[in-house]
């Protein structure tokens, strides 16, 4: 089979961890399906988030929609119609000038969402969207032309006032939570969208992630929004009979923002084993890392990534390959 699976360990990369005897955890993971199936290590330059990395990936070109826009449509919302603006809202703590953004927040999950659902009145006028995914993240799309500039995670920033009905809906919330609030970012509309490389084509994308999801819709892609790790996985196997494919585990880079090494390290060794259950047989397939995600401080890296696959391009060990031209390497060589 001719098809190749492309595998996203999402921020695999990371720093030096002490509680880890100075290692990193896709360092100590046991991997021994990754180790005896892609032989070939090369790397490329990683980008800030992973829709910056993926649009540049899969097209060539940085993305000119932003991220809120680009989840929305991974969720099925409506916003292309050019009177809609996407905000994409993430669980933070504001208070004291500042904007503090929360990880690990299954405890408030619920009442979080109850919370913001039960302010959505304020903004009946502008016909709201609204969709809730993991730990309490939403994507909101409204009619509006009010696209601010405000603070991403998973840095803590200075508070900076979000205008309008929204940023009233914003502090209710805060008032109720003790500060917790789903503060908004990313912001913008629906716009220009590149080709995808056609060595690509067809490709079915499975992930939990609207980001990526967005990014693989915006191309035109099949695509299947899966919660469960492993439900993903047989999906993925069917696909692969039809196409290439490109199977996300975005857990890794979550339990990096939660600061858990030991959960980074579990779950890449259960993503290793899966493998080995769903795809024994495999012949052409790419793991690759979009940037790094600290354990240590729960931070994007910016730094080179790796790719593993069992495609001899003939370039040695350790080469370097640009972002923009891996796909095209990669599929010139496949068997």
């Amino acid at each position: 089979m001719s098809n190749i699976l492309y595998v996203l360990l999402d921020g695999a990369e990371d720093d030096p961890n002490p509680l880890m005897d100075g290692k990193k955890p896709i360092e100590v993971a046991e991997m021994p399906y990754l180790e005896s199936r892609a032989p070939h290590r090369l790397k490329t330059t990683g980008r800030g988030y992973t829709q910056l990395f993926l649009n540049e990936f899969f097209t060539g070109h940085p993305p000119e929609i932003p991220r809120a826009a680009l989840e929305a449509l991974g969720l099925g919302l409506p916003i292309q119609d050019p009177k809609r603006t996407a905000y994409r809202l993430s669980p933070a703590r504001v208070g004291d000038g500042m904007v503090r953004w929360c990880y690990d927040t299954d405890p408030i999950k619920d009442e979080l969402e109850e919370r913001v659902m039960s302010h959505m009145d304020m903004l009946a006028a502008y016909n709201p969207s609204i969709k809730f995914f993991i730990e309490g993240r939403a994507v909101l799309t409204m009619e509006s032309d009010d696209v601010p500039d405000l603070p991403a995670p998973p840095v803590d920033a200075p508070f900076k006032e979000v205008p309008g009905d929204l940023g009233r809906l914003v502090m209710t919330v805060a008032s109720e939570m003790d500060g917790v609030t789903g503060y908004p970012w990313g912001c913008g509309k629906f716009g220009k969208q590149y080709d995808p490389f056609p060595e690509l084509c067809p490709m079915t994308a499975v992930s939990d992630s609207p980001t990526s999801m967005g990014i693989c819709a915006s191309l035109g892609m099949e695509t299947h929004v899966i919660d469960d790790l492993e439900e993903r996985f047989p999906i993925a196997q069917e696909a692969l009979e039809r196409g290439n494919v490109f199977l996300h585990i975005d857990e890794v880079d979550e339990y990096s923002h939660q600061k858990d090494p030991f959960k980074k390290k579990a779950v890449l060794e259960e993503a290793d084993r899966l493998m080995e259950k769903y795809f024994p047989d495999v012949e052409n397939i790419v793991y690759f890392v979009d940037h790094g995600t600290s354990c240590v401080t729960g931070e994007h890296i910016l730094m080179d990534v790796p790719i593993w696959t069992s495609i001899d391009t003939g370039l040695p060990d350790g080469s370097m390959i640009e972002l923009k031209k891996v796909i095209q390497t990669l599929s010139q060589h496949k068997r």
